[in-house]
């Protein structure tokens, strides 16, 4: 398997991931890419996308992004990550762009942004910046 296939087949298994009806829309060397509808059930009390969802797309594309330096043995946690809320989410999908800031055996420091889609417009709505751990896969994931 290789690591595209291996990391469509880690996304497909987080049902975080289908809860949101979130997509792997691409992942390339370093770096992914999520999307997700600003569906109406996750919508905070202003009508503005949940920043629980803002932060869930760019954790994740952020994870995928560290893992396409690893082996398909190996998957990747959160060691901590930073969120910074730029502008409400306002649009039709959000859209979160994954990166590898500075790779590493032991510490991988990522970041993602995201963005909110409204009439083909991006805005950008949200910028993480974290550490993800590399760990060994057990046999089933």
């Amino acid at each position: 398997m290789d690591i595209e296939q291996h990391l469509r087949r880690t996304f497909e298994m987080q049902s975080m991931m289908k809860t949101l009806g979130a997509e792997l829309v691409s992942v390339g060397q370093g770096t992914s890419e999520i999307t997700a509808p600003l569906a109406p059930a996750f919508m905070q009390h202003n009508g503005f996308g949940h920043a629980g969802l803002t932060f869930s797309l760019g954790d994740t594309a952020a994870g995928l992004a560290a893992m396409t330096i690893l082996g398909t043995d190996q998957g990747v946690v959160t060691s901590e990550i930073g969120t910074h809320l730029l502008a409400p989410a306002i649009g039709e999908r959000l859209i979160a762009r994954g990166r590898i800031v500075k790779p590493g055996k032991r510490l991988i420091v990522v970041a993602s942004d995201v963005y909110a889609i409204k009439d083909g417009a991006e805005r950008h709505v949200a910028m993480l910046t974290g550490t993800m751990v590399p760990i060994p896969l057990t046999t089933d994931g």
